[in-house]
């Protein structure tokens, strides 16, 4: 049924997100400018157009997230979601922790961790300042801060990005009944954005999350212990080596992972994936767009690359990750990209070869 005020009110809601974002960084960018031109990243001019293709890709995003939640495939109320009152409580503290990044951009330093983190506890590639984030990953400030920054790096479109998972999952998980809900494991779960969406479109099912952060999966549990129904099971694991017999989930996901792993990682938490489905699971993957599939964004990809810290990033826009699933052993390999993000499904086969 249309719903042409529903509809009003999520364009409304996203056009004021998107200009937030906007402010937020103009204003950013000219403070850093004045108070610490030193920490200024050279960007690479983008092509006549691109702006506005990138705003056209947008508008395509929202109509089609606004179009999926009136086809019942995930409740409108996912459209509304987010933790409001935090984040305009928090918002301050993103301004008070500008200076802290400047400094660390202006030192070029990307090592600048709590004294108190455990090196032997994490691989090499995690104990970075990912984005030129305080504290990296690895402190509760950290995780109190991320989905506020994230949120305005996309301009409100983060956690519609995410729900394009949902559509290829919900068509590829085999209808069980509700004596048997279907076992879905995320990676790198993080906050949880990615687990409330899921919980929203799967009320039934049996969530999974790991991360490596415990501080950010302490901030996912306060979160995700706001929602009805069974509270996801959240583990401090590393994908690339998954706590969890072969053949127990029904189905994995994996949102804004790859493209913060060396290859050689990369590669390793797609074979995880692969062994801990059952034959026939499916794996959905989202994350940055690449080269291949967006050329008309290179100049975008290239300075998010230099305005952020993401030291694997230029090898990950031009990694082939079809090809990395298929040497895992997935089948029914699909891609699609939506805005800045492209979602992949594969599928294990019902019988692996012997």
């Amino acid at each position: 049924m249309s719903d042409p005020l529903g509809q009003l009110a999520y364009q409304t809601l996203q056009q004021g997100r998107s200009l937030a974002g906007l402010a937020h960084k103009e204003i950013s960018s000219r403070l850093m400018a004045w108070l610490a031109p030193e920490a200024k990243a050279n960007v690479v001019p983008l092509a006549p157009g691109v702006i506005a293709e990138l705003r056209k890709s947008m508008e395509s995003l929202l109509e089609l997230d606004w179009h999926e939640a009136q086809q019942g495939l995930y409740p409108s109320q996912l459209l509304f979601d987010g933790p409001w009152l935090d984040w305009f409580l928090r918002y301050p503290l993103v301004w008070l922790d500008q200076p802290a990044i400047w400094s660390r951009r202006s030192r070029r330093d990307v090592r600048d961790l709590p004294r108190d983190v455990n090196p032997g506890q994490f691989p090499d590639y995690y104990l970075q300042n990912f984005h030129h984030q305080t504290d990296g990953y690895l402190s509760d400030r950290s995780a109190e801060l991320y989905d506020l920054q994230v949120e305005i790096l996309f301009n409100g479109t983060a956690d519609a990005m995410r729900r394009r998972l949902l559509q290829p999952l919900l068509t590829a998980l085999p209808h069980r009944g509700p004596a048997q809900p279907p076992r879905i494991l995320d990676l790198a779960t993080g906050t949880g954005r990615t687990l409330r969406q899921l919980r929203g479109a799967l009320p039934d099912a049996q969530l999974l999350g790991i991360d490596l952060s415990s501080a950010y999966l302490r901030q996912a549990s306060r979160w995700l212990g706001q929602l009805p129904g069974e509270l996801p099971q959240l583990l401090q694991a590393n994908a690339e080596a998954l706590p969890f017999a072969a053949g127990c989930m029904q189905a994995v996901t994996c949102v804004f992972l790859l493209h913060e792993l060396p290859g050689v990682a990369r590669q390793a938490c797609l074979n995880e994936a692969f062994r801990v489905l059952e034959p026939g699971g499916v794996l959905v993957l989202a994350d940055s767009v690449q080269l291949a599939d967006s050329p008309q964004f290179s100049g975008a990809m290239e300075n998010f690359r230099r305005l952020f810290h993401e030291p694997y990033y230029r090898d990950y826009i031009s990694d082939n990750i079809p090809a990395r699933l298929g040497e895992a052993g997935f089948v029914s390999i699909h891609g699609q990209s939506h805005f800045m993000t492209r979602v992949w499904s594969a599928r294990k086969p019902m019988a692996e070869a012997g």
